[in-house]
């Protein structure tokens, strides 16, 4: 019986170190970046997940059309922009 209780202690103490040390944080950095995606503008100059800058030409509800500094036009899922130049990046 001693041992049964331990184990459900033991158990429950595991689930809190995983749900504090992972699945909060990464809750946190997914709302972090939909409110990004959110607040985006058209001239705002942002970084993609590729690593690729631009400034926001056009924005539709799916995608965005990036204008680079070589002066091409890039279209790319809204979800793959990472940051927002000049805004500090929380890790």
């Amino acid at each position: 019986m001693d041992q049964t209780i331990m184990l459900v202690i033991f158990m429950v103490l595991m689930f809190a170190m995983f749900y504090f040390l992972i699945i909060r944080p990464q809750r946190k950095r997914q709302q972090e970046h939909q409110a990004l995606l959110a607040s985006l503008n058209v001239g705002d100059k942002i970084i993609t997940i590729g690593g690729i800058h631009g400034v926001i030409e056009s924005m539709k509800e799916d995608s965005v059309l990036i204008k680079l500094e070589s002066g091409a036009t890039v279209r790319m899922s809204r979800a793959s922009i990472a940051f927002r130049e000049g805004e500090p990046k929380t890790t």
